[in-house]
């Protein structure tokens, strides 16, 4: 995780500088970070500190134009050709936001239910995959209009999915494999 330190405008968008701890020592400029799932090109650098310009096109489709200095975010690097595939494939690029609708905590056992985004309908199954703000998992339900993933204490400790509750809003990446199918099968 990171913090966001400042926004400010910047040629029709918004510069974001993002506390980023030791990652910031990895990535260089033009390279692509993840921030809370969104795919983002580093375009300056300081210490700890990388800056990203989000486009207007970026802050309307992301949660990005609703976050405000101080706040906590997902920050992920991109793979690497040669790295260990683990997990699913996610690109970095949101396709809508979705609302928390409920949060349920029972001990270690943590489900989180979200309204599901109308450009995601057909394309999120049980035992699928979505990524939320970036972190991948897997879908544990799928109801009318919502789905549901349930998340492990270590996911809880170091993402921002264990502050999210009812309300909150994030980034929604849908499986790519989804989205080919859908593609293939739709209407031409």
């Amino acid at each position: 995780m990171g913090r966001i330190v400042s926004l400010s405008p910047a040629e029709g968008g918004v510069r974001i500088w993002v506390e980023a701890g030791a990652m910031a020592t990895e990535a260089k400029l033009g390279d692509s970070v993840a921030v809370d799932g969104c795919c983002l090109t580093v375009v300056g650098a300081s210490g700890a500190r990388l800056a990203f310009d989000a486009v207007p096109e970026t802050l309307s489709r992301t949660t990005l134009g609703r976050r405000a200095a101080g706040d906590p975010v997902n920050l992920e690097l991109p793979l690497r050709p040669a790295d260990r595939l683990g997990g699913h494939f996610v690109q970095g690029h949101v396709d809508a936001v979705a609302e928390v609708l409920e949060r349920r905590d029972d001990g270690a056992d943590v489900t989180i239910t979200f309204r599901l985004p109308p450009a995601l309908e057909g394309q999120v199954v049980e035992k699928g995959s979505v990524a939320i703000d970036g972190v991948s998992l897997t879908v544990a339900g799928v109801g009318a209009g919502t789905f549901r993933v349930a998340l492990i204490p270590h996911t809880l400790a170091v993402t921002t999915l264990g502050r999210r509750a009812r309300g909150d809003h994030v980034n929604v990446e849908g499986d790519i494999l989804a989205k080919y199918v859908a593609a293939l099968v739709g209407p031409r």
